[in-house]
């Protein structure tokens, strides 16, 4: 690995118990907008800061410390809530995976202009970009143009494999880097991937008392691919 970059070290969040420090991130160019942008709050561009990332990118495990750190409350915008918008003139908002668990579009509106007007923060975490949120008010998609977007890039193979190394180490489990290194080349690239794979592995060397091998590899790429496996990406 090179060196770390100046930005302050983030975890990304991970299953199984995982190590989880400041020192266990695994750096790379993909987060250093996201960990800048929480590092350089109250001195924000904007607002409200949208992070966009794919499921399993490490936007929640980032949102998290950001709310920790400033005591930002978490809400729900599905509905208008008078409460909410009370929460939002009071101190930072945060509202994650915005575009999974839906959101009213007036309530949304009128959160941001809250949270404006008394000088606030607003963190909301997304799979999408806001224009992929199909917002039909007008002045709600003005107020979304005006946010600053963040995005967390899907990671490269190099990082994959480190993802998949630590992940495995997190089960005290150490399989050969040339078997990593087949995996990565053929699975799909994303961190939830990376965690379905590894757990797959884990639980089928563990019931059969085996060896993590590439042959028993292929055949996770092989259940995962036909869909036979019962295990979801989460």
């Amino acid at each position: 690995m090179g060196k770390t970059p100046a930005t302050r070290q983030l975890p990304l969040e991970f299953d199984h118990g995982s190590a989880s420090g400041r020192d266990d991130l695994i750096v790379s160019d993909r987060l250093n907008a996201a960990v800048a942008i929480v590092d350089r709050w109250p001195d924000w561009p904007s607002p409200v800061v949208i992070l966009a990332g794919p499921t399993g990118s490490g936007k929640s495990h980032i949102a998290s410390i950001w709310a920790s750190r400033v005591g930002a409350t978490r809400v729900e915008i599905d509905k208008p809530d008078p409460m909410v918008l009370e929460t939002a003139a009071q101190g930072p908002v945060l509202i994650e995976d915005i575009d999974h668990a839906g959101f009213d579009e007036t309530a949304l509106f009128h959160l941001i202009n809250a949270a404006r007007e008394n000088g606030n923060a607003l963190l909301i975490t997304s799979r999408l970009w806001p224009a992929g949120w199909r917002v039909s008010l007008p002045d709600l998609a003005s107020r979304l143009k005006a946010a600053t977007v963040v995005e967390i890039a899907e990671p490269d193979e190099e990082l994959l494999a480190q993802v998949m190394v630590k992940l495995f180490a997190d089960r005290q489990v150490v399989v050969d880097d040339k078997i990593i290194a087949w995996l990565v080349a053929r699975m799909e690239r994303s961190l939830a991937a990376a965690r379905l794979v590894v757990t797959r592995l884990d639980q089928l060397a563990l019931a059969r008392g085996s060896k993590i091998t590439r042959s028993l590899a292929a055949e996770v790429l092989a259940e995962l691919d036909s869909g036979t496996s019962d295990m979801e990406v989460s």
